[in-house]
Order: C-alpha cells, then structure tokens, then sequence
C-alpha cells in the first residue's frame, strides 16, 4: 500500500469519526468542555523561548505504533513516558490519538498531560473543525495541520478555529509546493518539515536543509522524522535548526528520556534520576 493511498484511508475514516463522534457529543458540547479545560500551556512560546537560546527545542513523542512499523512500543503507558521525556529535557509533548492506524487514544493525550507541566500538540489527522474543538476541550496546547492533507480553503479555517478556542498551529510540510501553499494560507510560526517522503517511506534530513532557505526567519523550523544520532543533531544545529519532533528513537528505547538526554543534552550525563521506566 502506498502512502498516498494509506493517507486517503486515514482521512476516509475521519469523515466517519468526526459523523460518529458528533452524533454522540454535539459541537456545542465540546464547546463548553473547551472553555472549562485548563488554560493553554503556551506550545509555541516554549518552543520559540528554547530555540531562541539556541537549545534543543524538542517535541517529544508519545506513540505506541504506526502503520508502516506495526506496534512501536509495548510496555506504554503515557504518564511514566511523559515524566521520563519531562525529566530528560523535553520542551513539548507530543501525543498521537488517532485509534484505528496508530494504536492512539484521547485518554493517552490526558494522562501524558496530567502527569507533567510540558505544553502537549494533538497529532491527528485533522480534517474537520469539530476535532479542533475537541482537542481543546481534551486539554490540547497546539494541533497538528499537515498541508498534504487539506486544501487552502480547510487549511485556513481550521487555523482560524484553533485561534478562536487558543490552541496553536503546527502546520506539517513535506516538500517546496506544500510549503509555499502553508507559507501563504497560515501565519503560524511553527513550520514542520517532515523528512519522510510520502511516496517511497525514504527519509532524508536534506528535505529539511533543502527546504531551510525557503523558510522566512520569523518562522521556528521544526524537523521531523530521521533524527538518529548525535551527527544528525549537530547537522541541523550547524543549520541552525534547534527544533526537533522525535519519536521512534525515543520509543524503541528502555526509557525514552534517558535516549533523548543522551542525543540532545549529552553534556548532563547518560541517565536521569527518580524515572518511573528506571
């Protein structure tokens, strides 16, 4: 299955969730749980105040599997990996919550975000402004708009509506023609650059060092996918780029904060004290 063809059956089955959920919690209801949440966290702030200091701004990520790699972590349980990712120096989390492709709950974003003080995104596949709402009204900081998802049009309502209940954007580019279409839809300052090519799995850093110069300053460039090793991270801080989005390599690991204290924060020591995952 080609991943064009796995993201048009993702997006199929959210039209279903967001009818399904709908039909159960009406929009006006979510609405009222938004406003009752606990204030926003700041996700954009955080990262804009590291990567100021030209220090590792990384979004750590909570995800128990994913399509193409089947069960990514057994032993998960959100709150013990976020307070392992808070203890090693995360500056976001990032929690997946999409149920039917990556084994993801709007639960886990809950216990992950009550377990720590971090600013938490939303990955999901968003399509629909109900799913906005609703990651507010589940304690979101920020959500996730991956542009070779959405038209323009969708794009810019659904930033508008995220602005509306306080939540930030990040918006999700994976080549020059998607960053030029969110460049000039949305004025969020988050800019994600997926390393992944959607057509062949491939993943190389040069898609964010190709795509850099494009890139106005005003921007914090977030890289995602790829990040391996010490060598990767100092290629993206030698280009400037101290924002980060790294999951699997945290996943795999026996404990998740002690992996990404040793590839981003080498200098504290190879371990973190008082982990629950210890």
């Amino acid at each position: 299955m080609s991943v064009p063809t796995v993201l048009e059956n993702i997006l199929a089955r959210k039209v279903q969730e967001v009818a399904e959920r709908s039909a159960r919690v009406s929009l006006s209801e979510l609405e009222s749980l938004a406003k009752a949440a606990d204030a926003p966290r700041g996700f954009a702030q955080a990262l804009l105040a590291q990567a100021k200091k030209k220090q590792p701004a990384v979004i750590a990520e909570i995800k128990k599997a994913s399509p193409s790699k089947g069960v990514i972590r057994e032993n998960f349980v959100p709150a013990d990996i976020a307070k392992s990712y808070e203890k090693g120096g995360a500056t976001c989390l990032s929690v997946l919550t999409d149920i039917d492709y990556f084994q993801g709950a709007d639960a886990y974003l809950q216990q992950a975000r009550a377990a720590c003080k971090l600013p938490v995104i939303r990955k999901d596949f968003m399509i629909d402004p109900y799913q906005i709402v609703e990651a507010r009204a589940l304690g979101a900081d920020c959500v996730l708009l991956i542009v070779s998802a959405l038209d323009d049009v969708k794009m810019a309502e659904l930033a508008a509506v995220a602005k509306g209940v306080g939540l930030d954007v990040l918006v999700e580019v994976h080549d020059g023609d998607e960053l030029e279409r969110a460049l000039k839809t949305l004025d969020t300052p988050l800019v994600g650059v997926n390393n992944r090519n959607l057509h062949t799995f491939d993943v190389s850093l040069e898609t964010t060092l190709d795509l850099l110069p494009r890139i106005p300053r005003d921007r914090l460039v977030i890289t995602e996918s790829g990040i391996l090793n010490r060598a990767d991270v100092e290629l993206m801080e030698i280009s400037d780029v101290y924002s980060f989005l790294v999951g699997e390599a945290f996943m795999r690991a026996e404990n998740p904060g002690t992996e990404l204290q040793r590839l981003f924060f080498p200098e504290r020591g190879t371990s973190i004290s008082g982990s629950t995952l210890d």
